[in-house]
């Protein structure tokens, strides 16, 4: 029987190496992604709106604890709690969390298709939401637009920005008091809410927040 010659080795050794390198790979991915994670996965919350208090403090060493030998706590994590309340059909949304207060009002409370011309009802609308940041004792606010998924990136960018300016605008002009503080933004069809799937969907991203820190009195919905 001949000797195998050095190519048919190499050869013979791609299969092994191969499934070797295709093992460790799948490895890799196994540990890095946690589990039901998606790698296209996106927040729902732009920056700067998330929960801004320190973790508490948690001594992994108290004798209270029931952790099993060579067990360690995970880093705390403060969890805000939510209370949300829809009007029928969704047009509007409010939420309050342990710092803040969201108002989301769908486009088409506000603007006509595809404009950024305030209807005739959105003035009553936004000042309701006026009356609830003054009552809050707010002194900074943010007034973010979103579009769907539909249309360019570009104008969906420009429009949600115009339909912000103009709830601002309103609310200037109905809270008149030089001591706010505003932040405007338009983020197209990022973050979204809901399933941009679906016209349902789709027409609660189309959308007008307007949110700011809750008020030391704890003030709530009227």
């Amino acid at each position: 029987m001949t000797a195998p010659t050095p190519r048919a080795t190499r050869a013979a050794r791609r299969p092994a190496a191969t499934a070797l390198a295709a093992a460790v790979l799948l490895a890799g991915v196994q540990f890095t992604l946690a589990p039901g994670a998606r790698a296209d996965e996106s927040p729902s919350t732009p920056p700067g709106t998330g929960s801004t208090s320190p973790p508490p403090q948690v001594d992994g060493n108290a004798s209270g604890l029931k952790l099993r030998d060579g067990a360690t706590l995970a880093p705390a994590k403060v969890l805000d709690i939510i209370s949300v309340v829809e009007s029928e059909g969704g047009e509007e949304r409010r939420e309050d969390t342990n710092e803040n207060v969201k108002f989301a009002l769908q486009a088409e409370v506000l603007f006509g298709k595809d404009s950024a011309e305030l209807s005739s009802r959105a003035n009553g609308r936004i000042a309701a939401i006026a009356n609830e940041i003054k009552k809050q004792g707010a002194t900074k606010v943010r007034v973010f637009g979103f579009t769907d998924n539909l249309g360019s990136y570009a104008h969906g960018k420009v429009l949600s920005k115009q339909r912000a300016d103009a709830v601002q605008k309103v609310l200037n002009e109905q809270l008149d008091d030089a001591g706010i503080t505003y932040e405007v933004r338009g983020y197209s069809e990022d973050y979204p809410i809901a399933d941009n799937s679906t016209e349902e969907g789709r027409k609660k991203n189309r959308r007008v927040e307007v949110s700011f820190p809750r008020g030391a009195s704890g003030g709530s919905e009227g």
